[in-house]
């Protein structure tokens, strides 16, 4: 079978597969691993469907059963696949590790692994390489940014490092849609955040893959970007664009506004990659290592950084109003500046973010984004509240305020709860609340008529995002022995999201590049970049047509916008990295 006609089955998987084989059950499972502590569930289809009380085995290499246990009862989706009959095989019990297959009958799944830190294991030195390999280091690239051109100037700034954005984009971001100021994404500093994040939290265990070394020096790589892009005048320079063009001397730093439209509008406010920045400066220098800078000088760039958007924040942003997305940058950047200089004042500044965040909870649940009534959802960041706040505690010894933070991050999560599972949802796919046409609605996906005007993708970022959330947080406020130290349900929320990204979904693909059995196209770039093994493409869409994000969509060809499913981006691998750490931290 030649890859096109691979591509147009699975494209047109769901509204053929009644017809192709209705009356053999399909299996849907992570086609990387499972952690032998975690959650453990593979889903099946079946539209013939199973009697009530139908029971699975666990098989091992021998065919010998080891592990029975009943499927769940049927679910349907229907505005995925109308009629079609879902069931749910949960072996979370099951420990050992081994090579497995589900029976259910005569019917046989894939072979999978279990093993301990499965996923940390297996996956954690490609995503590595694949930022090594996304560095903007080649000679053209490290020429042209050593003396970039500014938007509407004729001063030029050095802006060398840094990682290329996606498999198709070569531009180097903070955060890429500040002018629809509730969706900018963390982009270059949060995936130094993260990098960091899992050196500090696992060190033994990336001594024990030996890639420790590797994982400080592209931390670091992140870093000197971030402290070359910092201005003499304290704020950071958001973007280098490319603008699509395969001529170096094309490249400006730039403020976007929809549709690539350029603009002089380059200074980072809090939400717009600033205070991420922050936050991986001052953590960055508590490693007491040098990069292309003295560890001194991490932290006090950081501490320039902070006081200059103190002042000046709202004059950066773009509707010159801080939302969520400031407070909880910010509450990241005086976090980490708290811990590495034990500062009352930046222990102020931090309650006052977590307060605000406090303040935004709804009675429902979710936070509100804005001064008013827009529920907050992300289409990368959506956990990061809660991760904010799960930092922020690692520090705050107060009672009241550690009181006030852990309310706030329980209601979170059990919102996020509530809303996945007020449905059925064989995949446990996590769902959100928002603001479409003036009414707030439940859905699986982001609406794609949005404040952007254009931008809607598959939404890896925010599953991973979602999974650390429910792991880091959940073991402030649902904690328990064993397993990934979460209730059940948290484990089996977190377990979901990331199966989803590794093959575990309605297409049964495997969105990390050369893992698993069915992989997205390779993407080529400018300067030799593109698809890297390790890296994570957008996925999984609500249906194109559809504004509100309802239905489902997965295509490999789109007459150009087929970006919108199989692209890699930066963000999706960064809170990869961070859901696998989680699980792995004992």
């Amino acid at each position: 079978m030649n890859l096109l006609t691979r591509q147009i089955i699975l494209s047109i998987f769901f509204t053929l597969f009644c017809y192709l084989c209705k009356a053999d059950p399909v299996f849907y499972m992570n086609q990387v691993a499972y952690d032998a502590r975690g959650a453990k569930t593979i889903v099946v289809r079946n539209d013939g469907k199973f009697e009530q009380g139908t029971t699975f085995q666990l098989q091992n290499a021998t065919g010998k059963a080891v592990f029975t246990g009943k499927l769940s009862a049927v679910l349907h989706v229907e505005e995925w696949a109308k009629g079609a009959s879902f069931y749910q095989a949960d072996f979370s019990n099951f420990k050992t590790d081994g090579k497995y297959r589900i029976a259910i009958g005569k019917a046989l799944s894939d072979w999978f692994e279990i093993k301990e830190n499965a996923l940390a294991v297996t996956t954690i030195p490609s995503v590595l390489s694949y930022y090594n390999r996304q560095r903007a280091n080649t000679p053209t690239e490290w020429k042209s940014d050593s003396a970039v051109q500014l938007y509407g100037s004729d001063k030029k700034v050095d802006l060398r490092g840094g990682w290329c954005d996606a498999s198709g984009d070569v531009s180097k971001y903070f955060s890429h849609l500040a002018y629809a100021n509730f969706m900018s994404p963390q982009q270059i500093p949060l995936v130094t955040w993260s990098m960091i994040n899992t050196v500090q939290t696992a060190p033994g265990l990336l001594n024990k893959l030996k890639v420790y070394d590797g994982m400080v020096n592209e931390a670091f790589w992140g870093a000197d970007y971030m402290m070359r892009a910092l201005s003499k005048d304290d704020y950071f320079y958001m973007i280098v664009f490319s603008y699509f063009n395969k001529d170096p001397k094309a490249r400006r730093v730039v403020g976007l506004k929809a549709n690539s439209v350029t603009t002089d509008e380059y200074q980072a406010a809090f939400r717009e990659g600033g205070g991420m920045a922050i936050a991986s400066l001052a953590r960055v220098s508590q490693l007491k290592k040098d990069g292309d800078f003295k560890s001194a000088e991490y932290l006090a760039a950081a501490k320039r950084a902070f006081a200059h958007l103190l002042v000046n924040n709202t004059k950066y942003d773009d509707d010159g109003k801080e939302n969520i997305i400031d407070d909880y940058c910010a509450l990241m950047a005086a976090t980490e500046l708290w811990i590495a200089t034990d500062s009352t004042f930046y222990r102020d500044q931090a309650r006052k973010r977590a307060q605000n965040l406090t303040k935004r909870m709804s009675p429902a649940g979710y936070f509100i984004a804005d001064d008013g009534d827009r529920p907050f959802w992300h289409a990368s960041d959506a956990g990061m509240p809660i991760v904010a706040l799960s930092r922020y505690l690692d520090k705050e010894k107060d009672s009241n305020e550690r009181a006030a933070a852990l309310s706030t991050i329980k209601k979170a999560l059990d919102y996020n709860l509530k809303v996945t599972s007020n449905v059925d949802n064989p995949f446990g796919y996590a769902r959100q609340s928002f603001k479409f046409k003036s009414a707030v609605k439940d859905g699986f996906f982001i609406p794609h008529e949005n404040e952007t005007g254009w931008w809607w993708q598959g939404e890896n970022a925010r599953l991973g995002s979602l999974a650390t959330a429910a792991l880091v947080g959940g073991r402030l406020v649902y904690p328990e022995k064993g397993g990934w130290g979460v209730k059940k349900e948290l484990a089996e929320y977190a377990s979901h999201q990331i199966a989803w990204i590794l093959g575990c979904n309605p297409y049964q693909m495997c969105f990390m590049y050369q893992y698993g059995k069915n992989n997205v196209p390779y993407m080529s770039s400018n300067f030799g970049h593109g698809s890297g093994k390790g890296g994570i493409s957008n996925g999984i869409t609500g249906k194109k047509e559809n504004a509100d994000g309802s239905g489902i969509d997965f295509k490999m060809k789109d007459d150009g916008n087929e970006w919108r499913w199989t692209e890699q981006w930066l963000p999706h691998a960064a809170w990869y990295l961070q859901a696998v750490t989680a699980m792995a931290q004992q």
